[in-house]
């Protein structure tokens, strides 16, 4: 059995009942679909478009295996020849979309895919899946690194991230928006991205005093002495790391920081930093975790707290404060006619669309229009071809060349939207084709 994520039938039943009553009428026009979200949650200015890369390698690997088309033999739901059939279903269609680390708003759609409806609709769920969770999290991401002032940022959620997939996203998604590393070691292997990691209170309670656990750790990780002095008493956790730096020192070994997981952050580190500097370790770094976000960066940053360094974890990989985006995969066109959803509350627009930004003199971004495909509008147009017939059209970018278009992106961003409460809102124009086509 394939692992879960990668099972074709990670989808929504009625995927696969459209896929039926497609089949028996044989109706397998192209069509095409856009995902977007319809509105910004209430405290996000903007959104960072994020997972087109595991979008792309689902719809080159998606297919029904032997134990699936067996198990959708034997469940009673469908009849035999449609379940044949699937065995020869392969995605072959056309993707267009934003690139990742793109900043975009409500109803910008930043991926479309143009192919034979039976494939355009089955992959809706998998992709709303895939795009959701990877948004929502570099949107966060990049929120923290707009207060953070330079600031090193480590994600340190795994633990508590909605599954196994979201966690491993989640390092992808923070590191992609300006995250410097993960805790996630599985990250650093898959995305090549820097891991970064300490020790757990557990170590030093499994000695028999504090500075026999930090001389310990010191010996068996000689070139990342990181010290978690809170584990009793954080003050004097600093004074036991002075105590035995010069013993560390005479076999070569330097203390790089230490790290604070408990109570008043800045309280502690402004003392801790005393404590470090009298006692000749001002070369000593102070990494500060525990239950931190963009709120409380942005509040001990402007605090002058003497930080070096963050570690966000719970509250970054379920995006607390924002934890769903109201985003949706709908059908725009058919066989070449336009088509649009009016359901009250979810009107959506209709034909393939582009989406033009304009920049003020000094590069930043001055306003949007969205538009039909094929009308010029003034400005760089944003969503790009990146799949034909089920091929790519480029290989895969690094994640560090993704990285590097989120960091210019968020240089580009006005001002008010480098806050974290925005106000007024990024100006989305919508064209007059787009406008006379809906009418």
């Amino acid at each position: 059995m394939n692992y879960p994520s990668e099972s074709i039938l990670l989808t929504d039943l009625y995927m696969l009942t459209m896929l039926e009553g497609f089949y028996k009428q044989g109706m397998n026009g192209v069509a095409s679909y856009e995902f977007f979200v319809r509105h910004l949650p209430p405290n996000r200015g903007f959104l960072v478009a994020a997972g087109l890369e595991q979008v792309l390698l689902y719809l080159e690997s998606a297919r029904f295996h032997e134990d699936e088309l067996d198990w959708l033999r034997r469940c009673g739901r469908f009849s035999g020849e449609f379940v044949d059939h699937l065995a020869h279903w392969r995605f072959a269609g056309d993707v267009d979309a934003m690139p990742e680390g793109t900043v975009f708003f409500s109803d910008e759609p930043i991926l479309r895919v143009t192919a034979p409806i039976s494939q355009a609709q089955f992959v809706e769920s998998r992709l709303i899946n895939i795009l959701h969770l990877q948004t929502m999290l570099a949107s966060k991401a990049m929120r923290c690194t707009l207060v953070a002032n330079g600031k090193l940022l480590v994600d340190f959620g795994l633990r508590r991230a909605h599954g196994a997939e979201a966690g491993l996203m989640a390092a992808r998604a923070s590191y992609l928006a300006g995250f410097d590393g993960t805790a996630t070691v599985l990250a650093g292997m898959l995305f090549d991205i820097p891991i970064y990691g300490t020790m757990a209170h557990a170590y030093v309670q499994a000695h028999d005093t504090e500075a026999a656990a930090f001389e310990s750790f010191a010996r068996s990780q000689p070139g990342n002495v990181v010290l978690l002095i809170d584990t009793y008493d954080t003050e004097q956790g600093a004074r036991t790391v002075v105590e035995i730096a010069p013993r560390l020192r005479d076999i070569g070994i330097a203390i790089k920081g230490v790290r604070i997981d408990s109570g008043d952050l800045r309280a502690h580190a402004v003392k801790v930093r005393k404590i470090l500097d009298d006692g000749g370790l001002q070369k000593t770094g102070i990494f500060c975790s525990g239950n931190l976000d963009e709120y409380r960066l942005r509040d001990l940053v402007q605090a002058g707290a003497p930080i070096d360094a963050f570690g966000v974890g719970t509250r970054l990989d379920t995006s607390e404060d924002a934890p769903n985006l109201e985003c949706a995969y709908k059908l725009v066109e058919y066989e070449g006619h336009p088509r649009r959803k009016r359901s009250e509350g979810k009107v959506s627009w209709p034909g393939r669309k582009q989406v033009f930004r304009r920049y003020g003199d000094s590069r930043r971004m001055e306003s949007d229009v969205l538009t039909i495909e094929g009308d010029t509008q003034a400005g760089e147009p944003l969503i790009q071809p990146v799949m034909r017939a089920g091929r790519r059209l480029l290989t895969a970018e690094p994640l560090v060349r993704l990285r590097e278009r989120c960091a210019l992106e968020r240089t580009r961003l006005p001002e008010h939207l480098s806050l974290l409460e925005t106000q007024p809102h990024y100006v989305v124009d919508r064209a007059k084709a787009l406008l006379d086509l809906a009418q």
